[in-house]
């Protein structure tokens, strides 16, 4: 849900002290071609809805659930999540009120879309497991630790801050497949690894950082604040009526070059 209208609606009657958001269009490829309209729409157009709504209703808090994909893009999705924290930035100045902020994390084990499950349903019909790349790395985490990390960013950020989270060593997801075949008893030689070749906008590592950030420490080890270089204001509501005007996805990407600035599409 994304409407403007019936966010604020259902925010009235059950006025929530504290909103997490963690809707989005998150699968790269889908949202590279056919799909960029409705990740602008979704992952930007959704956040300000929803950050303005929590506002209105008065909450406490509203926390933005973003991604190691936002880090100097090269695909829609995540150009769309790092405007997203540029909205979330200049919704804060806007609404003293509520203290809003953004938690950056990599790929959570387990969730929906999650390597993890695609491997063992490949493993348990005898294979081909398939990766993209051999040299593809991600960053994992399992899903109390995010959760954890999302709500302590919730309970100590400042308004206008993301927050970036302590991923630990990115890891080969060859390596991963390797490891969970093994696990289920079987060798290489009878559940075979096939590469694919990387998917449109995928890169082969993901970053925690863009190239003009530092971090700060935080009083929680795992979480830091990232310190972008200032990358201007945003007029909302002139954004908004672009996105919704948009219909094809080279002017999709054209207005992400504008205003993610960052933003590498990838050949």
């Amino acid at each position: 849900m994304r409407e403007a209208a019936r966010l604020r609606e259902l925010f009235a009657v059950h006025r929530p002290r504290i909103v997490f958001h963690a809707a989005a269009y998150k699968h790269v490829p889908l949202m590279e071609r056919d799909n960029a309209v409705e990740a602008l729409r979704t992952n930007v157009l959704g956040t300000v809805n929803a950050a303005r709504a929590a506002a209105a209703c008065g909450a406490q808090r509203f926390v933005l659930i973003s991604t190691d994909k936002a880090v100097n893009p090269t695909n829609v999705m995540g150009a769309s999540k790092r405007l997203a924290e540029r909205a979330l930035q200049a919704l804060a100045r806007e609404h003293a009120g509520t203290r809003m902020v953004a938690v950056r994390f990599g790929n959570v084990l387990g969730s929906s879309g999650s390597v993890v499950p695609r491997f063992a349903q490949q493993i348990a019909a005898g294979g081909p497991v398939t990766v993209t790349h051999p040299d593809i790395v991600r960053y994992f985490m399992t899903i109390p630790e995010a959760a954890q990390l999302v709500l302590q960013a919730g309970l100590i950020g400042d308004s206008g801050q993301i927050y970036v989270l302590d991923m630990g060593e990115p890891v080969r997801i060859v390596d991963l497949a390797r490891l969970m075949i093994r696990l289920s008893g079987r060798q290489e030689d009878e559940v075979p690894i096939v590469f694919s070749g990387l998917r449109p906008g995928e890169k082969l590592f993901e970053e925690l950082l863009a190239d003009d950030e530092t971090t700060l420490p935080t009083p929680h080890p795992k979480l830091r604040v990232a310190r972008h270089a200032d990358a201007g204001t945003l007029a909302l509501d002139a954004l908004a009526t672009r996105i919704e005007a948009l219909t094809a996805p080279d002017a999709v990407r054209a207005l992400l070059a504008e205003q993610v600035p960052e933003y590498r599409p990838a050949a």
